[in-house]
């Protein structure tokens, strides 16, 4: 089977290339991540307060984006 040279390539948009479970998860990682150094570091009352809810935030992310295509 010989690849003919005029069939267009299926062009992919933004939302295809970046809707896709690899960057999505280490999107949702990186907040999870972000929220547990949130909470242990030891200089704004602030940054501890919405510790949680970062790393909430993330861990629903991550579990929606398991969802989605690869």
């Amino acid at each position: 089977m010989s690849l003919d040279a005029h069939t267009p390539m299926p062009v992919r948009g933004f939302a295809d290339r970046i809707l896709r479970r690899g960057p999505l998860e280490a999107i949702a990682t990186t907040i999870i991540a972000a929220g547990v150094v949130m909470l242990m570091q030891p200089f704004s009352l602030t940054l501890y307060s919405w510790s949680f809810a970062t790393t909430l935030f993330g861990t629903v992310l991550f579990t929606i984006v398991s969802k989605v295509r690869e």
